[in-house]
């Protein structure tokens, strides 16, 4: 074997892997350079501070109800058709964005662009499940997620950048237009890259029959999460404008926001591959457990939080919260029915995130009564959430090809 073909399956970089982190590169890059800065376009349209929690709220609601029927549509026609769908439906948000420079007609768009990440990502594991071995599927996911987080860095400060020449709602908007071009060229390449992952004998069946056949483990793994999730979503609409805008705040640009989102991104980048490897070798529990632990002092931090080199160190940390993300998806795949992966996933985020949806919508009131209530209202959710998993999660065996 060669030294490109041992890096190659170090990696897990197949043909359809590939064609996979193109599309994540494309894609997301779109995405973060417009979706980002959200909140901001949508004060800079007229609407009310009340309504960026609302749209936080909504993508919530929107990622869980696309969730399960992402992997049935996946199970049923397979990826490489339902990737096909999952992105015409994205680029039809973008158009509604672009062409119609009204609040209320972002609040539309995002019903169909906001649905690209649910509705893509159960596909987007069963992919990674059926190219490679079980010893390999971490290293797969957090290949997935490192690359995905090559746009979530570079994307904020490009859109960041038009914003400051452009001003906010022409800088926003011509950021949507990127998305819809790079979006156009992601569909071109995953076409021709992705190989077909054929339906087989892949459950089919209604959203009851999976959740019955969920094992306990897994179960248990949802309950922490939604505490989790509760702690990341209640601020999250609000980051940006605690940044930018609160008086309390350190007042920065929309550039320095993006290279605050640089930072957070780099920092997540440097720890994935070499968690990966270490969770694939042993036990995930730890690693999901530092990471519900970063997510919990996250909000905290970021209260206190009231100069740029403050927020530095506060971003660093959120870089921190995905030092176990990989582990926690490669696990729900681990603990899924053999037949029923994707379908299984969506169906984890389905309840995952309507029951969160919750918690971002009351993000906008609580954000309202002030920004500590928000902040640490959000840290309770942390520390419940990570006391579920670190008591009644257990440990995945090591896993073997």
């Amino acid at each position: 074997m060669t030294k490109t073909e041992k890096i190659k399956e170090f990696f897990g970089l197949k043909k359809s892997m590939a064609g996979l982190l193109a599309m994540v590169v494309l894609v997301g890059l779109g995405e973060k350079m417009a979706e980002r800065f959200l909140p901001i376009y949508l004060l800079a349209l007229g609407a009310s501070p009340l309504i960026p929690g609302l749209l936080n709220g909504l993508d919530n609601l929107l990622s869980a109800l696309y969730s399960f029927p992402g992997g049935w549509l996946s199970n049923k026609i397979g990826v490489k058709k339902s990737l096909l769908i999952f992105n015409l439906i994205a680029l039809t948000g973008y158009a509604i964005v672009i062409l119609i420079p009204h609040w209320i007609a972002v609040i539309a768009g995002s019903v169909f662009f906001l649905s690209w990440t649910a509705l893509s990502l159960p596909a987007t594991m069963e992919l990674v499940s059926a190219v490679l071995p079980k010893n390999k599927r971490t290293m797969g996911v957090s290949m997935h997620s490192l690359v995905r987080r090559l746009p979530m860095a570079i994307g904020p400060v490009m859109g960041g950048g038009l914003i400051v020449l452009l001003g906010e709602t022409t800088g926003i908007r011509a950021a949507f237009c990127c998305a819809f071009a790079l979006g156009i060229v992601s569909l071109i390449l995953q076409q021709k890259l992705i190989t077909e992952t054929p339906p087989g004998n892949k459950q089919t069946n209604g959203f009851i029959h999976t959740v019955r056949r969920m094992p306990a483990e897994l179960k248990t793994l949802l309950v922490s999460d939604i505490f989790i999730r509760f702690c990341e979503q209640i601020p999250y609409a609000y980051v940006i404008i605690w940044c930018m805008k609160s008086p309390e705040g350190a007042r920065i640009n929309g550039f320095q926001f993006g290279i605050l989102t640089a930072i957070e991104m780099a920092t997540a980048l440097l720890i994935y591959v070499p968690v990966a490897y270490l969770a694939d070798k042993g036990t995930k529990k730890p690693y999901v457990v530092i990471t519900f632990v970063n997510f919990t002092v996250f909000p905290i931090f970021l209260y206190f939080s009231r100069s740029y080199w403050m927020l530095i160190m506060a971003f660093i940390i959120r870089g921190f919260k995905e030092f176990g993300e990989p582990a926690r998806k490669a696990l729900i795949m681990d603990l899924a029915p053999e037949d029923a992966k994707a379908i299984t996933f969506g169906a984890y985020y389905m309840i995952r995130d309507i029951v969160v949806s919750l918690a971002a919508f009351g993000s906008a009131f609580l954000w309202q009564a002030s920004p500590r209530v928000n902040f640490f209202t959000a840290a309770f959710f942390g520390i419940a959430g990570l006391a579920v998993f670190a008591i009644g999660g257990k440990n995945q065996k090591k896993t073997t090809s």
